[in-house]
């Protein structure tokens, strides 16, 4: 229901073109570029890098907003006998503040975030596979929420 109502909410915010009441869409470039590394910490252990980068006035959803709030971030990791996420996924300190529109208080990155994930590997390599579910707003627009994939091998 929330993506629902957060997808409406975008629509109905979109920029309209002139006098029509059909809302045009404003071509993007991917605001966000996200890249992956992952960095041996101990023998069977290591720890994944996932770096969101963000172009200039775009902001990326946190982890652990409230229900209310815009879609959140989430890092989905697929099962696999080579390894085992070892807590949750850490994220470094989000800015925070009031939004009306929600009710609530928000927190988002800007510019650059590095997320991390410990793993505990059951060999000597892994491909760590998984997805991430997010959401990028500017001032002047938000995008419609978005799943990526991606693979990051450990050796």
């Amino acid at each position: 229901m929330q993506k629902i109502f957060f997808t409406l909410l975008l629509l109905l915010t979109s920029p309209l073109s002139g006098f029509s009441h059909a809302a045009t869409p404003v071509p993007v470039e991917q605001p966000v570029k996200w890249s992956y590394s992952a960095r041996k910490t101990a023998a069977g252990e290591a720890v994944v890098l996932i770096t969101a980068t963000l172009a200039d006035g775009w902001h990326l959803y946190a982890l652990n907003n409230p229900a209310n709030s815009p879609v959140r971030l989430a890092f989905s990791f697929l099962p696999d006998p080579s390894y085992y996420p070892e807590g949750k996924i850490n994220q470094p300190e989000p800015v925070t503040r009031f939004e009306k529109l929600f009710g609530a208080d928000i927190s988002y990155f800007e510019r650059e975030a590095v997320f991390q994930q410990k793993v505990k590997l059951t060999g000597k390599s892994a491909i760590i596979k998984g997805s991430i579910e997010f959401t990028v707003c500017s001032p002047r627009q938000c995008l419609p929420p978005e799943t990526i994939s991606f693979n990051i091998h450990i050796k």
